[in-house]
């Protein structure tokens, strides 16, 4: 390579260096992704606290990392370059049998703040079922796909065992409160009840813990035949496929309508916002297909019903609840659905007021090990 070869490969690579940086400062700046259902991060502020903490010159890097010009497009192509590599896993993602997407969960289930939030549930737990009783209070964590769908993964998977922080909670309350959905999913691990793209489970594996709580619960049998199957949308690409840029099937949403309508009323955040329907067809024109579930995320949705039974349950939940709250409805007088991550007063306050009889705590285990909202179990 001559002098002139040399100096031409450096001034492009200056080109597309400086090229690209001014790019992304003249970018306009997006505070949402719809193609990975987040916010993204903002220019930081410049204090003098930030900078010698360190916390600007991390919140930068998010910041640029997110603003990035055109980065879904090289979120992409790089996602291609990998597994042109033959690579199994991407971003914490292993591509597994069947077309399905995984997310590895890498130290979220050893994590200080899983730890903490154990802690959390235990105290929240003991609590509650000594005012309540035992036989009124659920704790109830998900498992995600990495460990019911384990057998799908690459063959040199090595994925933190799930089952193990599971078995930590349940020691850590009352076996009267604990239901053990591992059991119930693992013994359906061949049937579809995770989404391939999505971190998800699908309305059906919903329906079959259900089928078994409510039942172990004294709600009453629940048979298939109850409920008429309906699929809405057969075009859903979740957020772990936004992730990394690339789908690889399409999903289908389906929901379990009874088959004895149950009349109900929904109010959002204790606003005149009131809807007649769990189910909100808008979204389905849009990227973030799930939230034809309640509409998405909301610090409280309060459904009132007139099923009877003069039980008022509160539901303390992430996501995963969203297709299993339905279920519900012909078994409660009241379902109220609580989100600690956007709820900003005394949760205890906050039960005593409303008198509920029941309290089901609903979260997947991820979610669960790394929320950092969880000390409000507490408040």
């Amino acid at each position: 390579m001559n002098e002139k070869q040399s100096w031409n490969i450096t001034a492009v690579f200056l080109l597309l260096l400086f090229g690209l940086t001014i790019a992304s400062v003249l970018n306009p700046k997006r505070t949402f992704s719809e193609t990975e259902n987040r916010t993204l991060a903002q220019l930081p502020a410049f204090t003098f606290q930030s900078v010698t903490s360190g916390d600007f010159e991390e919140d930068y890097e998010d910041y640029l990392t997110d603003q990035f010009v055109m980065r879904d497009s090289w979120i992409t192509l790089r996602t291609a370059a990998e597994r042109a590599s033959l690579k199994q896993e991407v971003h914490d993602i292993y591509f597994a049998h069947d077309d399905y997407l995984i997310e590895k969960h890498t130290g979220v289930f050893n994590s200080v703040q899983a730890e903490r939030n154990a802690a959390f549930l235990s105290t929240f737990a003991k609590q509650y079922a000594a005012e309540l009783g035992e036989d009124h209070l659920t704790i109830m964590l998900i498992p995600n796909a990495v460990r019911i769908l384990a057998d799908k993964l690459p063959a040199m998977a090595s994925p933190y065992d799930e089952e193990l922080y599971l078995d930590e909670l349940r020691a850590s309350v009352s076996p009267q409160v604990w239901f053990d959905a591992l059991s119930v999913l693992a013994a359906h691990a061949d049937e579809e009840i995770y989404y391939h793209t999505d971190h998800h489970w699908k309305t059906l594996g919903a329906f079959y813990v259900f089928k078994q709580w409510a039942e172990d619960y004294g709600l009453g049998t629940v048979n298939a035949a109850d409920y008429e199957v309906r699929t809405v949308t057969d075009d859903f690409e979740g957020t772990v496929s936004s992730r990394i840029g690339i789908s690889t099937v399409k999903d289908s949403i389906q929901i379990y309508e009874p088959v004895r309508p149950v009349d109900y009323v929904l109010t959002y955040n204790e606003t005149d916002d009131v809807r007649s329907s769990v189910y909100q067809p808008y979204v389905l024109d849009g990227k973030d297909k799930y939230s034809y579930f309640l509409g998405g995320n909301y610090a409280l949705i309060q459904a009132e019903m007139a099923a009877g039974t003069g039980r008022r349950l509160l539901v303390i939940k992430d996501s995963y609840a969203h297709c299993f709250a339905p279920f519900l409805f012909d078994r409660f007088d009241q379902v109220d659905l609580l989100d600690l991550r956007y709820f900003n007063s005394s949760l205890s306050d906050f039960i005593r007021a409303h008198a509920y009889t029941d309290i089901l705590f609903l979260q997947n285990a991820a979610g669960f090990a790394e929320d950092a909202s969880m000390s409000k179990l507490i408040s």
